[in-house]
């Protein structure tokens, strides 16, 4: 792994020296600011090991932060990277949500006394309203829609009335 130089302006190390010193930052950027410190080639350059073992951090974290500085700048260094856009988390939305909802409050198949949660994202796929869809995701659709014999609000399956074992007692 190349070893990047780090060398601080004075303007950069009274800078950093502010930020430790007044100690009102994340802890991430506080540490980063130290290793930058403690990495200074103008004062006592001190070893990635070293570093790593006072700041209780590890070495790849210092190797990025010298990479980071000497490549981007000082902000890159002390300041995280943004985490990369995520990908749409919600898979079951609007007219395929409504058709899962009607599939739920259908008759089960033959054979079986209820919809599962793997039977209804089988049955998803083979209506071809999804390319693939875990149960999990099923799970969390209808989690969304409150709707199930336990709710107490209705959502979109109204609860079948329970007979009662007893035929007295009605408060």
């Amino acid at each position: 792994m190349t070893k990047y130089k780090i060398t601080l302006t004075t303007e950069e190390r009274a800078g950093l020296e502010r930020l430790v010193g007044v100690g009102k930052a994340a802890a991430r950027k506080l540490t980063h600011a130290r290793i930058l410190l403690l990495a200074d080639t103008s004062g006592a350059e001190q070893t990635d090991q070293e570093i790593a073992a006072v700041l209780g951090t590890s070495l790849p974290t210092v190797g990025r932060v010298r990479q980071r500085f000497v490549t981007q700048g000082i902000e890159a260094a002390l300041n995280h990277r943004p985490q990369p856009p995520r990908p749409d988390k919600v898979k079951i939305q609007g007219d395929v949500e409504q058709k899962l909802i009607h599939l739920t409050c259908s008759d089960p198949p033959q054979g079986r006394c209820r919809w599962t949660l793997c039977l209804l994202a089988d049955q998803l796929v083979a209506l071809g309203l999804v390319a693939a869809v875990s149960p999990e995701t099923v799970r969390q659709a209808l989690k969304k829609t409150t709707s199930g014999p336990g709710s107490s609000r209705s959502g979109a399956c109204r609860p079948r009335p329970t007979p009662r074992s007893s035929g007295g007692w009605r408060t």
